[in-house]
């Protein structure tokens, strides 16, 4: 695994950092591809006070075409942009909106209030993507037909085309968009922040264990449900990983991020670990000037999220957005 530790000079890390870059798109079978035209269409539409709520759809490969909620704040003529990362629920991007699930995890519907354009779409296995006969977030059907890459991958990719579907757009301004997401949404989050230089602002919460903390690394290669990264098998085994989550917050820097983290977030989230990653990750934070565009916020109550760290998020996007 790459070594933080020896980057001591700005010149240290323009070498190392197309090496680890490249790393972590291996392990995630990560390879160029063509973007598709996105056809964005609008399904539906309905009317709220302060915002609209658009079901759209676009594609992301060539013959595939998902759905999201966007939502357009009134009166605005051009607005920063949040994509909202849906977490590990059935419902995937219904949560974010405010149709159904956790109401403190419906930042696309919070964040359109507060004048944001916000884009929350379905990840693969979840939502209206869910494969026929199969449960939600099992990737056995992905697989079948991709066996070459990984979910974390293909997440990502959509990820990036939700990006493309923001810029489309005239009422986004596009040099400020962000993301975020809890749990398995702030992993998307922070893999998107990490590589799509389009991304300005990131907040995730709850999101990661370092692999060498995680006392249940297993988690990310299953042979069943979900799997993120199949080549990490052989690294659960060995317990030699190819990178771990600092090398994902600094591929992001100079980035803004905060971390959230609580005592008993999604996957394994540990409070330690992430204040272990981000310190490994500061120093390159510090050489790019970038000092306080990264910190890490824990709270010791045990509840997934709060008022109180919602705010904290809040003031985060209307600083660097």
């Amino acid at each position: 695994m790459i070594d933080l530790k020896k980057v001591e000079t700005l010149a240290d890390w323009q070498q190392l950092r197309p090496e680890i870059e490249r790393t972590v798109r291996d392990a995630l079978g990560l390879t160029p591809r063509d973007r598709p035209d996105l056809q964005m269409k609008t399904v539906d539409e309905e009317e709220y006070e302060g915002y609209v709520r658009r079901r759209i759809n676009y594609f992301v490969e060539d013959w595939e075409r998902i759905s999201a909620w966007l939502f357009i704040p009134e009166d605005k003529e051009e607005s920063p942009a949040i994509l909202c990362c849906h977490s590990m629920v059935g419902q995937g991007k219904d949560e974010p909106a405010g149709v159904e699930g956790n109401p403190l995890l419906a930042f696309a519907q919070h964040y359109a209030q507060m004048g944001y354009v916000t884009l929350a779409p379905d990840c693969i296995t979840a939502g209206e993507r869910v494969s026929v006969g199969l449960y939600p977030f099992d990737t056995k059907m992905y697989y079948r037909d991709n066996p070459r890459q990984s979910a974390m991958a293909k997440m990502l990719w959509d990820h990036v085309r939700a990006i493309d579907a923001l810029c489309e757009l005239k009422r986004v301004d596009n040099e400020r968009i962000g993301v975020t997401g809890h749990g398995f949404g702030a992993q998307n989050a922070l893999f998107l922040a990490a590589l799509d230089e389009r991304v300005q602002a990131c907040v995730a919460s709850c999101g990661f264990t370092r692999f060498e903390d995680d006392a249940a690394p297993e988690r990310w290669a299953m042979q069943e449900g979900f799997t993120y990264i199949p080549k990490f098998r052989k690294a659960v085994r060995e317990g030699r990983f190819p990178f771990d989550w600092e090398h994902v917050l600094a591929l992001a820097t100079p980035t803004p991020m905060l971390i959230l983290a609580g005592l008993n977030g999604d996957q394994g989230n540990n409070p330690n670990s992430c204040k272990k990653a981000v310190k490994m990750t500061r120093r390159i934070y510090d050489l790019l000037g970038a000092s306080e565009a990264l910190a890490v916020r824990c709270r010791s109550k045990k509840q997934d999220l709060d008022l109180t760290t919602r705010e904290t998020a809040d003031s985060w996007f209307e600083r660097w957005l």
